[in-house]
């Protein structure tokens, strides 16, 4: 994904991605994965999605711990440069910016990135919000 086509994430949205980032290299990964971007919108600490989640009762420890055990840590080995998004991501980051879309935003939040993550319905992080019984029509309310 181009920075081009960031332009109309909320600095709080561009703030997940970069946490979501340093998440993948916490847990020596080669890439950036959806359950990264779940820990960079819980990291984060604020906005609508962390809201979201809290009212729901999901904390960060409990969705690292998910984490944890669906992935594991890789090898250790440290990259330079970017860790590149896996296709999933970038999927996700997509169906982020159609919710964002279908709500009339035009811009692209936490709130939609968590959208995102749901309706993507098949990585890492849909399953951790799935075992936590966190549900996306929930969410949307």
């Amino acid at each position: 994904m181009s920075d081009e086509s960031m332009n109309n994430f909320t600095p709080r949205a561009q703030q997940v991605l970069a946490l979501a980032r340093k998440e993948a290299d916490r847990f020596n990964h080669s890439f950036v994965g959806t359950e990264h971007l779940l820990l960079g919108l819980i990291n984060l600490g604020q906005g609508v999605a962390v809201n979201v989640l809290q009212k729901m009762g999901l904390d960060l420890e409990t969705v690292r711990l998910e984490v944890e055990k669906q992935v594991g840590t890789g090898p250790d080995q440290k990259l330079a440069g970017n860790i590149p998004y896996t296709p999933r991501v970038k999927k996700e980051l997509e169906l982020s910016k159609k919710e964002a879309k279908a709500l009339h935003h035009t811009y692209v939040g936490t709130e939609h990135i968590l959208l995102g993550l749901l309706r993507e319905g098949e990585g890492v992080a849909a399953r951790v919000l799935k075992n936590l019984d966190i549900d996306i029509d929930l969410c949307r309310q």
